[in-house]
């Protein structure tokens, strides 16, 4: 009946009469349409570029972990020196004092502790000097492996997120070739082809909303504050997720109550926290009888409070006071870095909050965090 009814139109456009802008402007939008196609094309090159990108990251990630190492190790050192040299700053005090008090007249005694203080001092100088640049050093290693725990995170993301832009590019090719169909075949219907090609504008508009959202959480985030709500990070960061959550079959529920979490924080560096504990949730209910996750929040004595809780396995008791350490993971080998959860803890410290974590063993584990309300 489809055929017959645009056989019958075809008809209609052929006969004296028919208007002939009509076709026009049909054909315009179609090749409006086309552009977009080639667009949507250059982005899905532009994200397989950065899948390879992504795998490049993660070796980089490798070596940063062992410069880590290598600095706090080397900052270990210089802390004991330091002490060494202080513990003999304070005894060559203690002598000259004493000197000072038992003999007044004995200039040489006095010439040789004073001796001994100056080079006791610039060895001081010298050390406090190696601390701070050691110092300095391990902060733009820190600020470098959150950044590369990012990159990591997204490599993880990368098989959910490039089947939730290929399903927007393949429905913008089926609405468009639809149109095209259309006024190949004469249809006088301009609404119908209209139609299609709005449907297309809008799978454009959705693979173009991944790809702007994903290139914003990859960049370095600025050091700027700013007026923030937690319902909205926590909405991006299960929008990055949801695909892996929908294939995995892992019930997520958001409850935040009615009141606006709003805290002074950095937006990106929140969503990172969030996506990481989300993450690791999801991976926590892989094998349990029950995959589910639930968020939840509200504004507690001036403080704003979310829980992340999943109904995993939960952690065994003498693992809990090592979750947040550096490097520190429970997953498999090549499945974890061991770097998300002490970003997060790292995160959280800097925005002045803090986080901690609840795990009856055998019922989940719940990751709980205390921010400041903004004011």
């Amino acid at each position: 009946m489809a055929h017959a009814a645009i056989a019958k139109r075809q008809r209609a456009a052929t006969q004296p009469g028919a208007a002939s802008t009509t076709e026009g402007e049909l054909r315009a939008h179609v090749e409006q349409l086309e552009r977009r196609l080639r667009k949507g094309d250059e982005q899905r090159r532009a994200m397989r570029h950065i899948m390879s990108d992504l795998s490049e990251f993660n070796k980089r990630l490798t070596n940063q972990r062992k410069a880590m190492l290598h600095i706090l190790a080397d900052y270990e050192d210089d802390r004991r020196r330091l002490a060494r040299q202080t513990e003999r700053l304070d005894n060559s005090r203690r002598a000259l004092l004493h000197l000072l008090q038992d003999s007044q007249t004995d200039k040489l005694h006095l010439e040789a502790s004073r001796k001994a203080m100056i080079h006791i001092m610039g060895d001081l100088r010298e050390t406090t000097a190696v601390m701070q640049r050691r110092e300095l050093e391990l902060r733009e290693k820190q600020e470098q492996l959150v950044q590369a725990g990012k990159l990591a995170t997204l490599g993880e993301l990368t098989t959910g997120v490039a089947h939730e832009l290929n399903n927007p590019l393949n429905n913008t090719a089926l609405f468009v070739g639809n149109a095209i169909d259309l006024i190949e075949l004469g249809a006088t219907d301009q609404g119908r082809t209209v139609g299609e090609l709005r449907h297309a504008l809008q799978q454009v508009r959705k693979a173009t909303e991944i790809i702007s959202h994903l290139r914003t959480f990859g960049r370095a985030a600025p050091a700027s504050r700013e007026p923030t709500s937690l319902r909205q990070v926590i909405e991006r960061a299960l929008f990055l997720l949801q695909e892996q959550f929908r294939l995995r079959e892992v019930e997520v529920t958001l409850d935040l109550g009615p009141e606006e979490l709003v805290v002074l924080g950095n937006p990106i560096q929140l969503e990172q926290v969030f996506i990481n504990l989300l993450t690791n949730a999801r991976d926590a209910v892989a094998d349990a009888p029950r995959k589910a996750i639930r968020i939840s929040g509200a504004v507690v004595a001036g403080a704003v409070e979310v829980a992340v809780a999943d109904t995993g396995h939960g952690i065994l008791p003498e693992l809990e006071q090592r979750i947040f350490d550096p490097f520190f993971t429970t997953k498999e080998v090549g499945k974890g870095t061991g770097l998300g959860l002490s970003i997060t803890y790292g995160i959280i410290k800097e925005h002045g909050g803090t986080i901690s974590v609840v795990s009856p063993l055998g019922e989940g584990a719940a990751f709980l965090i205390h921010l400041p309300l903004a004011a």
